[in-house]
């Protein structure tokens, strides 16, 4: 089992080179605790409501709105008085930053996009002094706001700096009325400077390759192809010599020098057509495959519905697509940071290969699943910090009283159970739910409910609960609550009785009821010892442990821990 710990969100600090997951707003994160030049890559994939009727987006905004916020589900800017703020800092610090978000205006108007572009802005800049000289950026975006993000990339980084459009086939298919079917996203490539990591990576050879070329077999039965040794010329002398007799095609040029034709020959790599041409041994297991270009569209990159790696979070994105960044623009040890990381793919990928990471996110609901990712995915050490989570009752206090669903997730995650639906009187009368197996391999899922209460706490809130639980047929429902629960409800909750697990015959109180100073203090739901107790669908084990990195990571000035 993974290992995890939680660090104060006051007065607390992440230690230097440890993977970090902070809750909080991750330009005030960027700001406050990642040292200059510390970052080797960066992957963000910042949220926008692109499903939204594109004229929407564009609408004209008049009026003050509450401030602008990144919600899971809810993913999008808007134009209020918080985006209007965040242009006139941006303009104010002139530059090409400025001066792209000003055309921006004077084209678009005041609206959602202008607002989203303002948003990311300050952003963008936060992570350009962050990413180190050597350092890469892979912005994701659907074609929405590609174009924009591009501009803002381009005053950032500068149009030098950019290497590629990627453009990745995320699903087969889309039944989009009157349109041609919107199945990609793009993703936008820059680098600090030109001095960057690059590895190449390859499309290893597959069935319909080998299908379309012909193979021979050496003395010592290794297989190989044989490709041509000729060039197009490009105008001089070089590669035009005689060998064996034979002079390259018009207009073209041999491959190699003259030396290194002698060095091939040598070592038995050339081989002659009837004709006397020459042509060089490829042997197949010396092929490395055809390197990536800038189009995706294997299959290996989509995450369909039947996906074991599959969480249940709807802007989830493939880890192959994610070890596939990581692999080409960093190395063992190297430090990737996620300023959206959402449900953890860029994370996970990162722990998987072998790097140091950081990830923010300004919902509870994603470090929750962040961290139960991260524990039920590797059989090796997955060590980590949390920075920003309350770690009191009076920070509890604070986050129930300034955002009642970020408590309800947070309180959730600490009793290990997944959120319901996020939207007000969709859950039915329930707040997280937790699934158990404790039958033996074909035995039936069972369910804990849990009901979160951050106010006064009555009986009849209790009876609700025990409805609920009937409705459900849960095995067990769980109560937690900010306030010590009354004897009228611990009388209440002894009345519902107990579930005993057929694995032990033990029994196991039907009602319970914990408070978040309970939680805090390593409380937990009483549950039987069960084969595969889950609550987020797990993601699969990797092949093997993770061995210790043996790059340290630069010093992150992490400083005092987020509120």
């Amino acid at each position: 089992m993974a290992k995890s710990k939680t660090v104060a969100s006051n007065g607390g600090t992440a230690p230097s080179g440890s993977n970090t997951l902070y809750y909080g707003d991750n330009l005030d994160v960027l700001r406050r605790y990642i040292d200059d030049e510390s970052v080797d890559l960066i992957y963000l994939d910042p949220p926008f409501k692109s499903n939204q009727d594109y004229n929407v987006l564009f609408a004209e905004q008049d009026g003050s709105r509450s401030a602008a916020q990144i919600r899971a589900f809810e993913d999008t800017w808007r134009w209020d008085a918080s985006a209007a703020a965040a242009f006139e800092l941006v303009v104010e610090s002139g530059g090409k930053l400025s001066e792209i978000l000003q055309a921006c205006r004077l084209f678009l108007g005041n609206n959602d996009m202008l607002a989203y572009l303002c948003m990311m802005a300050p952003r963008l800049s936060e992570l350009h002094r962050v990413l180190r000289e050597t350092g890469s950026i892979y912005l994701h975006c659907d074609s929405t706001a590609s174009h924009y993000l591009k501009l803002l990339m381009d005053a950032v980084f500068g149009p030098s700096s950019f290497r590629n459009e990627v453009i990745w086939q995320r699903t087969s298919a889309h039944n989009d009325p009157q349109r041609y079917g919107r199945v990609h996203d793009t993703i936008l490539f820059f680098t600090k400077s030109k001095r960057y990591t690059w590895n190449p990576q390859y499309e290893p050879p597959d069935d319909a390759f080998f299908a379309a070329h012909d193979f021979d077999t050496d003395a010592d039965g290794r297989k190989y192809r044989k490709r041509d040794l000729s060039a197009p010329a490009h105008g001089r002398d070089s590669g035009q010599f005689e060998w064996e007799g034979k002079c390259p095609p018009s207009g073209r040029m041999w491959s190699y020098t003259k030396e290194n034709m002698e060095r091939l020959q040598a070592e038995g790599r050339i081989v002659y057509t009837k004709t006397g041409m020459p042509r060089l041994k490829i042997y197949v297991d010396d092929l490395k495959g055809v390197s990536y270009q800038d189009v995706w569209a294997s299959p290996k990159l989509w995450l369909n519905s039947a996906a074991t790696e599959r969480l249940g979070y709807p802007t989830q994105k493939p880890e192959s697509l994610l070890e596939r960044l990581i692999l080409s623009s960093s190395n063992t040890g190297d430090v990737i940071l996620d300023p959206f990381c959402g449900c953890g793919t860029a994370v996970a990928a990162a722990n998987r290969l072998h790097r140091h990471w950081v990830g923010i996110d300004i919902t509870h609901l994603a470090i929750t699943l962040i961290k139960h990712r991260l524990v039920t995915s590797f059989s090796g050490p997955a060590e980590f910090n949390v920075v920003g989570e309350p770690i009191s009752l009076p920070d509890a206090e604070t986050l129930a009283n300034s955002d009642p669903y970020q408590f309800q997730w947070w309180a959730l995650g600490l009793a290990g159970a997944r959120p319901t639906e996020q939207k007000k009187g969709a859950d039915k009368g329930i707040d997280g739910r937790l699934y158990f197996h404790d039958e033996g391999e074909s035995g039936k899922t069972k369910q804990v409910v849990f009901s979160v209460k951050a106010g006064k706490l009555t009986v009849s809130q209790l009876r609700d609960l025990r409805g609920v639980m009937d409705r459900e047929k849960a095995a067990i429902g769980v109560m937690i609550s900010m306030q010590e629960p009354t004897r009228q409800m611990r009388t209440e909750a002894a009345t519902a009785g107990f579930y005993e697990s057929p694995w032990n015959r033990e029994k196991y109180p039907r009602l319970q009821l914990l408070t978040v100073g309970q939680l805090l203090d390593g409380l937990r739901v009483q549950l039987p010892p069960t084969r595969d107790q889950r609550t987020f669908k797990p993601a699969p084990k990797p092949r093997k442990k993770l061995a210790d990195s043996k790059r340290a990571q630069k010093k992150l000035d992490f400083g005092s821990s987020a509120g």
